[in-house]
C-alpha cells in the first residue's frame, strides 16, 4: 500500500477520525504498522499517527528533529532508557537518540516534529499511578506537560458531566481513551482523534465516565487572519 503523505495538514480545518475503523498501513520497518492521522511528508516532518509494534519489532537508532511525543495505549514500549507500559506519557526532545523496540508488542499515539523550538524538556509520566487533581466542575485533571501556552493533560469526565461552552486559543487536540466524548457536533467513542482549529468553539458533555488526552494552544494560526 502506498504511504500517505501531506494528509490533514490544513490546521484551519476541524478533523475527526475514528481510528478503530482505520486499516493498518505498513511502515518501512517490518513488524511496525501505523494509522496516519496527519502527515507532512512520507517519512519526515510533522506527523501524528497510531503506531503498532508487533512482538519483537524494533527500529534502528535515530533521533527526531523537533521532538517526539508518545502516549502508550497498549502493551510495553521500550528503548535504552527503560520499559514503558500502557499509560506512559513520553516526550523526547530534539537531540535525543534512541533505538525503540517492543518485546511483547504495543500500540502508541505518536506525534513527531511538533515541539516548539525551545522546548527541550524530556518527560516520562506514569499516568496509571499519578494523582488526579480537581478541575473545573466535576472534572479531574492530570497535567502532563506545559510550555509557552501549550498544555497537555489527561481529563477524566464523570458520568453526565456537562462543561461550559468555550473556545480554543491555539486550537485543541483530543484523543478519547475510554468512554464516549460528545458535543454539539457529534459523538466520539474510544479511539477517536479530534483536531479543532484556533478559536474553534464547542459545548462538550458525556453520558458515561470518559477519559481523554487533550492538548491545547499548540496549533499554528495566522494572527492577522
Amino acid at each position: 500500500m502506498k504511504t500517505v503523505s501531506h494528509f490533514n495538514m490544513d490546521f484551519a480545518l476541524r478533523v475527526v477520525i475514528q481510528t478503530n475503523k482505520q486499516a493498518w498501513q505498513p511502515s518501512p520497518k517490518q513488524g511496525v504498522w501505523r494509522k496516519p492521522l496527519a502527515r507532512e511528508e512520507a517519512e519526515q516532518g510533522h506527523a501524528t499517527s497510531i503506531v503498532k509494534y508487533e512482538s519483537g519489532a524494533s527500529f534502528s537508532q535515530h533521533n527526531h528533529p523537533l521532538g517526539e511525543e508518545i502516549l502508550v495505549l497498549e502493551g510495553v514500549f521500550s528503548d535504552q532508557t527503560g520499559d514503558f507500559p500502557a499509560g506512559t506519557y513520553i516526550r523526547n526532545p530534539k537531540g535525543f537518540i534512541h533505538a525503540p523496540f517492543s518485546t511483547q508488542g504495543c500500540t502508541l499515539l505518536v506525534k513527531l516534529h511538533q515541539f516548539q523550538a525551545r522546548d527541550s524538556k524530556q518527560v516520562r509520566v506514569d499516568t496509571i499511578n499519578s494523582p488526579w487533581l480537581p478541575g473545573q466542575g466535576g472534572l479531574q485533571v492530570m497535567p502532563l506537560h506545559e510550555f509557552e501556552g501549550e498544555h497537555v493533560a489527561l481529563v477524566k469526565w464523570p458520568a453526565n458531566e456537562v462543561f461550559k461552552p468555550h473556545h480554543h486559543f491555539g486550537g485543541e487536540e483530543v484523543y478519547v481513551l475510554s468512554g464516549e466524548f460528545k458535543d454539539e457536533h457529534g459523538r466520539y467513542p474510544q479511539g477517536t482523534w479530534i483536531r479543532s482549529p484556533h478559536m474553534s468553539t464547542h459545548h462538550p458533555h458525556v453520558d458515561e465516565e470518559t477519559i481523554i488526552w487533550v492538548k491545547t494552544g499548540h496549533l499554528p494560526f495566522d494572527p492577522y487572519g
